[in-house]
C-alpha cells in the first residue's frame, strides 16, 4: 500500500511555493512598514485556552479542534486559529508591562478538523496581524487600511472590505433576546444546528449558508439598530476615517463572524472568485478577550487571512525562481571551469545552474530552457583558451561577448537584470 498524505493535509511544492514566498515577503513588508513586529507561538496549545476564548458553543471547539490527551495526561489541542495563542503569549510573557500598546504578526499553519474543499484544507495556513492597548477607533481604521494595502501590494482589485459592528456587553444582550424572539417565530424553517444554537449563540443563524435559514432570516432586525451610544459613535468614527483615507468599504449588518470574543468592529475581504468560500481575511474587535484570558483590561483589534485562498486568488501568475544564467559544457575537460565559475557567481549573487550528468551538449540546453533560464553559456576548449564566452539572452537569442571570468558575467546579467 503507497504512503500518501493524510486527508486534508496538503504539499506545497516548489511550482507552488514561490507564490506563498511573495505572499509572505509582502505581508511582511506592508505589516513592518505599520509598525508590527513578528511573534511566533507553537502550534498546540492547552485545549483550555480555546475554550475560553472561541467559546464552547463555537463550531470549531464543538466539532472541529483536533484535540487529544497526551503522555501527561494533558489536554492539548492543536491551534485552530491564531489570536488566541497569540494573546496568551502577550499574557504570559507580560509584554503589556513593557508597553501596553503592542503590534504584532504571526504565520503559519492551522488545524481544523472539517470537509476539505478547494482553498480550505484541515491544516491550512494563516497570516494574522494583532494590536493591543488602543480603544480608539483609528487603530481599527489602521489595521483596515494596512489589509488593504497588503491585497493592492500583491496586485489584487478584489477581494473588498465589508465591516459591520457587534456592538459590546452593554448592548448585545437586548440585540440577541430580539434576534432569539424573532427565530423562535421561525423556527420550523432552521437547520438543526442553528435550532440547537438559538439559546447559546443565536447571532450564528445569520451567517448560516442552509437556504432555509437565509430565508428565515432575510427580515432578521439588524444588529445596527441596536447599537448604544458608544459603540454606534465607535462605529462612525470608524466609518469617518475609512472616508478620510478614501478606502473603499460596505456595510454587511449580518457579519456576525464565528467567534464569541468579537466586539465592535468586525470585518471581512470577500470576493465571488472563489465561489462560496467567499472571505478571504476576516478579523474584528476583541476588547474582552485579553482580561478573559486572565491578563489586564487592556483592548485589542486583529485579523487573519488564508494563505490558500489569497494563493488562489492570484492564479496562474508566475512566481517559481529562474536561473539567471545556465553553463553547458562542451566535453569533461571544461567542467572543472564551469564548475568553479558556477561557484563563484553563486557566491556573488547571481543563481547559475549547470549540467550534472555529462550530457549532450542538445540535452543540456533543452534543461536550459525547461528551467527557463535568462541567459546560457557554452564553454568549450576555445573558450576556455580564449577567457571569453558568447552569453545568449534566452528568450530572443540575443548575444553578447563578455570575459570568461566571476565579474565579466556578473556584470552583464545583473546589468540587464536591473
Amino acid at each position: 500500500m503507497a504512503l500518501t498524505a493524510v486527508k486534508g493535509f496538503n504539499d506545497i511544492l516548489p511550482d507552488e511555493s514561490g507564490r506563498w514566498q511573495y505572499i509572505e515577503q509582502t505581508a511582511r513588508r506592508v505589516f513592518e512598514l505599520n509598525g508590527f513586529g513578528e511573534i511566533r507561538v507553537p502550534v498546540m496549545e492547552k485545549t483550555e485556552l480555546f475554550c475560553r476564548s472561541i467559546g464552547d458553543a463555537t463550531d470549531i471547539v464543538e466539532k472541529e479542534m483536533y484535540t487529544f490527551v497526551d503522555k501527561g495526561e494533558n489536554s492539548v489541542t492543536l491551534r485552530p486559529e491564531g489570536t488566541a495563542g497569540v494573546m496568551r503569549a502577550f499574557i504570559e510573557h507580560k509584554m503589556y508591562a513593557q508597553d501596553p500598546i503592542a503590534k504584532l504578526y504571526y504565520m503559519g499553519p492551522m488545524f481544523r478538523y472539517e470537509r476539505p474543499q478547494k482553498g480550505r484544507y484541515r491544516q491550512f495556513h494563516q497570516i494574522g496581524a494583532e494590536i493591543t492597548g488602543v480603544n480608539d477607533p483609528l487603530a481599527d481604521a489602521q489595521v483596515l487600511n494596512m489589509l488593504t494595502s497588503f491585497f493592492r501590494e500583491i496586485g489584487l482589485t478584489e477581494p473588498t472590505l465589508q465591516i459591520n459592528s457587534l456592538g459590546c456587553p452593554e448592548c448585545r444582550p437586548a440585540y440577541r433576546a430580539a434576534l432569539r424572539s424573532f427565530l423562535e417565530e421561525r423556527i420550523g424553517h432552521l437547520c438543526d444546528d442553528c435550532k440547537r444554537r438559538l439559546v447559546t449563540n443565536p447571532l450564528r443563524a445569520l451567517d448560516c449558508k442552509v437556504p432555509g435559514c437565509v430565508e428565515a432570516t432575510t427580515l432578521a432586525p439588524s444588529v445596527l439598530e441596536h447599537l448604544c451610544g458608544g459603540c454606534d459613535d465607535h462605529f462612525s468614527s470608524v466609518r469617518r476615517y475609512l472616508d478620510l483615507s478614501a478606502t473603499p468599504y460596505s456595510i454587511n449588518s449580518r457579519m456576525v463572524r464565528g467567534l464569541d470574543y468579537y466586539t465592535r468592529t468586525t470585518f471581512e475581504m470577500v470576493t465571488g472568485l472563489l465561489g462560496s468560500q467567499s472571505a478571504v481575511a476576516a478579523g474584528g474587535r476583541y476588547d474582552g478577550l485579553i482580561s478573559q484570558l486572565g491578563g489586564p483590561a487592556i483592548p485589542g483589534i486583529g485579523f487573519a487571512m488564508g494563505l490558500e485562498r489569497v494563493a488562489l486568488l492570484l492564479g496562474s501568475q508566475e512566481f517559481a525562481t529562474q536561473p539567471d544564467l545556465f553553463i553547458a559544457t562542451m566535453g569533461g575537460g571544461e567542467r572543472d571551469v564551469a564548475f568553479r565559475l558556477m561557484d563563484g557567481l553563486l557566491k556573488s549573487g547571481v543563481r547559475v545552474e549547470m549540467d550534472y550528468e555529462g550530457k549532450s551538449l542538445k540535452s543540456q540546453m533543452r534543461r536550459a530552457d525547461k528551467l527557463k533560464a535568462r541567459y546560457s553559456v557554452v564553454i568549450g576548449e576555445n573558450e576556455v583558451a580564449s577567457g571569453r564566452a558568447s552569453i545568449k539572452r534566452m528568450a530572443d537569442g540575443f548575444q553578447e561577448e563578455a570575459a570568461l571570468t566571476i565579474t565579466g558575467i556578473q556584470l552583464l546579467v545583473k546589468s540587464v537584470k536591473q
